[in-house]
């Protein structure tokens, strides 16, 4: 009997959690040859893709951009992606929870590859490697910008308009 309480009790625990949203996220681990093929999508669609940290104060300060313009289009039309360079080792202990408490429900990806210079040129032949930093783009309608900086919510805003 005490396993079926036990059993039973796993359950609505486990129900209770799902339901109020507080299921760890999916991560995604991406490398080199993942990342090409995000940046090689060929569909009519604009993507934004951010690089940032959990340690970095001005990424912090941009994601809640992401998220709320995020929910202003279809996935269809704009698909937001969220590329972590934390380090992998850290998804459980600080990306996780980091996401949970900011209530960042986006894609979210993380660099497997932590040697930079192999991969950044791929990204942006200008990219120095500073953080945060974004890139929009549609390569069906040829269109490209890339924001080394930080972003301020109209000027994404404003971005994603003149590109769509």
């Amino acid at each position: 009997m005490k396993t079926t309480t036990k059993t039973v009790l796993a359950l609505l625990v486990t129900a209770i959690l799902s339901a109020s949203g507080m299921r760890a996220q999916e991560i995604e681990r991406i490398g080199i040859p993942e990342l090409e093929k995000i940046l090689s999508a060929s569909d009519d669609r604009l993507y934004v893709v951010n690089f940032w940290a959990t340690w970095c104060a001005p990424c912090v300060k941009e994601l809640p951009h992401f998220e709320k313009i995020s929910a202003e289009y279809e996935p269809e039309k704009v698909k937001f992606i969220l590329i972590s360079l934390d380090f992998p080792s850290q998804i459980d202990k600080q990306l996780i929870p980091f996401l949970k408490k900011n209530k960042i429900t986006l894609p979210v990806s993380v660099m497997t590859n932590l040697d930079y210079n192999e991969w950044i040129d791929k990204v942006d032949s200008s990219w120095q490697g500073n953080i945060p930093a974004t890139l929009l783009f549609n390569n069906a309608a040829g269109r490209r910008l890339f924001i080394p900086d930080e972003v301020e919510e109209t000027e994404l805003r404003k971005a994603i308009t003149e590109l769509l």
